[in-house]
């Protein structure tokens, strides 16, 4: 006799989601994790405070950026798993556009969702998108201005410093966007095209004005020289060590040392530093406790090796500097290494009233110092504020209307997703969406591709007038990654949890 009770073969603490169920539940985390990111969108977007749990318990974020957004919420939904590893490439990637992404992935399962009710089978909406993501592509690449066909230095750095300025326009720097700007295109075209922003040094200290931030050219240590040694050397050899110094310092442990003052404490200090005494008595200028990311940008810029043990020193590998100096900014002492090995070596120094304003300024700088880097890499350039998102949009729907068969409503539903990204800027800037996509769209239906939306005024301006310009990289990179994880997640048609791990009863002796 054959039993009708359903056989389960897993464990009895795991979970499974199947068909319907499945999808629909993974429809909802990344469509909840897009809503959550959405409101941070365009140069009016808000900002998310964060505050932390356990050991950074109470510690305050403030920020509008999406990777971080992202990186820092626990999130239990596979698909919004999904979506945040996704956004985490993108700023490994291009640096910029990860709230972009996000939303736009968010956006096309949305439309995903309706077409599933509408009993149209996920492959054939992915064969639609398909379709779409290639004629999106071929409509990016015409519409982008290529800098490497017509080199022309001036057009170039204008070009840089548009892109800066519309990075930099949804930051925490937008009212200093001019200022910095100028501080992030100096640095990256210092680099003559290498695109190695390791060369470029980011050193926050708390007090002044953000407009007080500056570009040092040359190579700045956060650390102090030790006492009694030179304050100044020129034309020094470098040796750089990741090993420590004080084994010859003498340690009492358990011992109990009768002091007549709190001086007494300060000089007994000083007279056990022996390795210290040993530099200072050879006229030694010695840096101690330096982190291993400062090291490291040390060794690049001096032309250094990093050696482990003082055993062979004939074998190193010495950096070399012009000037090794100490320098007082703000209450910080730091020390600058000038006219080192790496000329394109750098230093922009960020100052703040808080420290929470000085971390989201570093986040907004680092942002457009990996949107140039990688537009000198492809110096090709497309216009923003929603022109290139309604140019694919467009390019998407003709398509649709050539293809036959049920892949054209996914198609169509493609173009819908990319229409929603300029529509939330708008919203966040508190114009009327309906009202300007309205118009955005037949301004591209009459061919003007460089239309867009002006947040400054609520209209729809001339981004090339306007000077709105936006990597195509990472325009290109937001369309491509988007389209991907949003198809992973359209896949997915069963979620299995496995059982949580249990521990034995712990038989050690007491």
């Amino acid at each position: 006799m054959v039993s009708l009770n359903p056989t389960r073969i897993l464990k009895n603490e795991a979970e499974e989601e199947k068909a319907e169920i499945a999808r629909m539940s993974s429809f909802i985390g990344a469509i909840a994790i897009g809503d959550l990111v959405k409101s941070t969108l365009g140069p009016k977007g808000m900002d998310k405070i964060l505050v932390s749990m356990g050991r950074n318990s109470g510690q305050v974020e403030v920020t509008n950026d999406g990777a971080t957004i992202l990186k820092s919420i626990g999130i239990d939904n596979p698909a919004a798993k999904i979506l945040v590893d996704m956004s985490k490439v993108q700023d490994e990637e291009v640096g910029d556009g990860t709230t972009s992404v996000t939303v736009l992935a968010a956006e096309l399962l949305r439309e995903a969702e309706k077409l599933v009710e509408q009993k149209l089978h996920p492959q054939t909406i992915i064969a639609g998108w398909r379709i779409s993501v290639d004629a999106a592509k071929q409509a990016l690449a015409n519409a982008s201005f290529d800098h490497q066909k017509n080199m022309n230095e001036d057009a170039f750095r204008v070009d840089l410093e548009n892109i800066a300025r519309t990075t930099l326009s949804s930051k925490i720097l937008s009212n200093h966007k001019e200022h910095f700007t100028k501080l992030a295109v100096d640095a990256v075209l210092r680099l003559k095209g290498s695109g190695n922003l390791k060369a470029i040094q980011i050193i926050k200290i708390s007090g002044g004005l953000l407009e007080e931030s500056f570009l040092d050219e040359g190579f700045l240590l956060n650390k102090k020289v030790g006492v009694h040694q030179p304050k100044r050397l020129e034309n020094a050899n470098i040796l750089i060590a990741n090993t420590p110094m004080d084994t010859d310092k003498i340690k009492v442990f358990g011992s109990t040392i009768k002091v007549d003052s709190m001086a007494k404490i300060a000089e007994l200090e000083l007279i056990y530093n022996y390795p210290e005494q040993l530099f200072a008595d050879a006229g030694v200028m010695a840096i101690e406790h330096a982190d291993f990311d400062g090291i490291e940008r040390l060794a690049l810029v001096t032309g250094g090796e990093i050696v482990s043990t003082f055993d062979s020193p004939d074998r190193v590998k010495l950096g070399h500097c012009k000037l090794i100096e100490q320098v007082l900014i703000g209450d910080e002492c730091l020390i600058r290494f000038s006219g080192v090995e790496l000329g394109s070596a750098c230093t922009i120094v960020i100052r703040g009233a808080t420290q929470q304003v000085i971390d989201e300024a570093e986040r907004s700088l680092h942002d457009a110092l990996c949107v140039l880097a990688a537009t000198v890499r492809e110096p090709k350039v497309i216009y923003g504020g929603g022109a290139s998102e309604m140019l694919m949009a467009d390019a998407v729907s003709k398509v649709a209307a050539r293809t036959a068969g049920k892949e054209a409503a996914a198609a169509e539903a493609f173009a819908v997703a990319l229409r929603r990204l300029p529509s939330a800027v708008a919203d966040n800037a508190g114009y009327d969406s309906a009202d300007l996509i309205a118009r955005l769209r037949a301004q591209h239906a009459q061919g003007e591709s460089t239309m867009g939306l002006d947040m400054e005024n609520g209209c729809v301006g001339d981004m090339k007038t306007l000077g709105i310009t936006e990597s195509y990289v990472v325009k290109r990179q937001v369309l491509v990654s988007a389209a991907e994880a949003a198809e992973v997640i359209l896949r997915v048609d069963n979620i299995l949890k496995a059982a949580p791990r249990r521990r034995g009863p712990d038989r050690r002796p007491c």
